[in-house]
Order: structure tokens, then C-alpha cells, then sequence
């Protein structure tokens, strides 16, 4: 009973296996024996024996069936071959994860964006983005539906899409490009007339918006707050591609971004036009954590989104 006892130490006390004993399992399966295994695992022969040894008294039983030619796993050694085939993949990709990661090559780029129309730029740019970059993990988040900023602070996301810099500690708002909300209108509409619109112009008019609070908006925060115009009614709607729907049959009117009016510019369905006669130009800007501004593919990322936007307005 205490040889039993004590061939079974291994169990009592917890097995200690580290990756070098899985390796040694598995270049001892492939070599066939100890002297070839030594080698691959450049260490001495002798040296080899005392670690299988130490790694058999841990078990408490045979891993090896002694006197084969060549040498072969017992029961126990290809139970643990099988886990040293499952785990050592796992580590080495691991491992190049994290080599991947030290070299700026992959990492994480979790999108918050304050801007329902952002989704027409912000899709080329990741298409390019992600030719260059394929490991780096790539998600989008409407940031409207949560405090993007507080987000970006806790790292939960790490870049947030806006319009509205602020002074936060840590935080660096990247400028991307300028823009200008434009009015939209059916070809049909009385406003169709004017060269440009002003604030008032819209207090009889049905307004159609995406569903954002007003502060979010534009057409409110630039034109109709400081003026203190309401227009007739506000009608909110989810796509782009239906808000210019319901424009197109003379529903109601809308402010847009140039950058989603460039495809119905040249329609004959919708005219745009200026809002003032100067037209107003806003500033889409990046937040990013400022230790990350420098990081090879954040740059790179910047760089896309400051470049591709503008592309898309002058092919427009």
C-alpha cells in the first residue's frame, strides 16, 4: 500500500507540467528516441533522460514504453502527446499574437461614431484600412446609443467619430476633414427657387433628421438654435438612403453632410443648396487615447480618414 502511496505522489501534491515537458513528449514522439530528441531540443542526452525521469515520478506512472525500438508512448504519454498537440499550437499563436502586438502590426480598432452619416466615408476607409492592416481587429459602434467619450477614456472603444472637440485629459481630438450641411430639397419644393436658405426658411417647413438629440444635429446646432426657429414639425428617420426617399417625393426637407449628397447632386429628383449665403463648413474630427495617436496603425488609420473623405467629395 505505500508503494501505491507513493507512486502516486504526483497526484497528491498536483502535477507541475510546463511547456518544456509537453515539447519534450512530442519531440521524443516525432525522433523516435532520446538521442535524436536531444538534439532537436538542443540539450544532452543525459539531461533529457533526467527531465523525463523527474516528469514520470510527477505522474506517478510510465510515459514511455521502455525497450521499444523505436521508442514508444505508454497509455499515460499519449494522453499527454495529445495535450502538448492541442497547447503548444495555442501558445505559438499566442505568442506571435504578442510579437505582432510589440511591433505595432496588430491591436484592437473599436469605432465609436457621433454621426449616423459617417457610415458613407468611414466604410471605404476601413475597406482600405483593412488590406493593410488584417490583424488588427475592426469594430463599429454607433456612439450615439452610449457616452462614446466616457468609452474612449475607459478603453472600451479607441476612437470616437465627432464633430464636437472638448478638453479631456488624455484625449486628442485628430482633425479628419471639413464639411458643409447642405439643404436638401425635392426639385418640386418652393425653396428650389432660393440660390441658398437661411433659418427662417425652415420654420414652415416639415424637417426629416436622423433619430439624434438636437445638440448632435447641425441643421439645429448651427443654424435653427442660434436663430431661435423651430421648424413646422420634426420627423426622424434611421437611413440615409430613406430620408432622400422621402425628399425626392416632396415629404419634407433635410440638412445633410456634402459628403452623402454628392451621389444626388447631379439628380434631377433633389436640389441642393447653401445654407446662408457664405454656406457653413464644420470640422469632423478623430478622438483617440494620446499615448495611441502614434501607433503605426492608428496613424495609418488617420491618415485614411483624413485622405479618402476628401477623394470622395471631389469625385462627387
Amino acid at each position: 500500500m505505500k508503494q501505491f502511496h507513493n507512486s502516486h505522489k504526483g497526484y497528491e501534491y498536483g502535477m507541475h507540467i510546463e511547456l518544456r515537458h509537453l515539447r519534450t513528449i512530442k519531440a521524443i514522439h516525432e525522433a523516435g528516441g532520446l538521442a535524436r530528441a536531444a538534439e532537436i531540443l538542443n540539450m544532452t542526452q543525459s539531461a533529457l533522460s533526467h527531465q523525463v525521469k523527474g516528469l514520470e515520478e510527477q505522474a506517478g506512472m510510465e510515459l514511455f514504453v521502455r525497450r521499444s525500438k523505436p521508442l514508444k508512448l505508454s497509455a499515460a504519454g499519449i494522453r499527454m502527446l495529445r495535450a502538448a498537440e492541442r497547447i503548444l499550437p495555442e501558445v505559438s499563436a499566442l505568442e506571435e499574437e504578442f510579437r505582432g502586438l510589440r511591433a505595432g502590426k496588430s491591436g484592437r480598432l473599436h469605432i465609436a461614431i457621433e454621426c449616423h452619416a459617417c457610415f458613407e466615408w468611414l466604410f471605404p476607409v476601413l475597406e482600405e484600412f483593412r488590406k493593410a492592416w488584417p490583424d488588427v481587429d475592426v469594430d463599429i459602434r454607433p456612439g450615439l446609443a452610449f457616452d462614446a467619450l466616457p468609452a474612449l477614456w475607459k478603453e472600451e472603444v479607441d476612437v470616437v467619430i465627432s464633430s464636437d472637440p472638448e478638453e479631456i485629459d488624455g484625449v486628442t481630438f485628430n482633425p479628419l476633414f471639413d464639411y458643409s450641411p447642405v439643404f436638401v430639397a425635392s426639385s418640386r419644393h418652393p425653396l428650389a427657387e432660393k440660390p441658398f436658405v437661411e433659418a427662417e426658411d425652415f420654420r414652415n417647413e416639415l424637417l426629416i433628421t436622423y433619430p439624434v438629440e438636437r445638440t448632435k444635429l447641425d441643421v439645429f446646432s448651427q443654424v435653427l438654435m442660434p436663430a431661435k426657429v423651430e421648424p413646422r414639425a420634426v420627423r426622424q428617420v434611421e437611413l440615409t438612403a430613406v430620408i432622400l426617399l422621402l425628399v425626392a417625393s416632396n415629404r419634407g426637407v433635410a440638412v445633410l453632410p456634402d459628403w452623402v449628397v454628392r451621389e444626388v447632386r447631379y439628380n434631377s429628383d433633389y436640389v441642393t443648396r447653401p445654407i446662408t449665403e457664405q454656406g457653413i463648413s464644420r470640422r469632423l474630427f478623430a478622438a483617440t487615447r494620446s499615448e495611441e495617436v502614434s501607433k503605426p496603425f492608428m496613424a495609418h488609420f488617420l491618415r485614411l480618414a483624413r485622405t479618402i473623405p476628401v477623394k470622395l467629395q471631389r469625385e462627387g
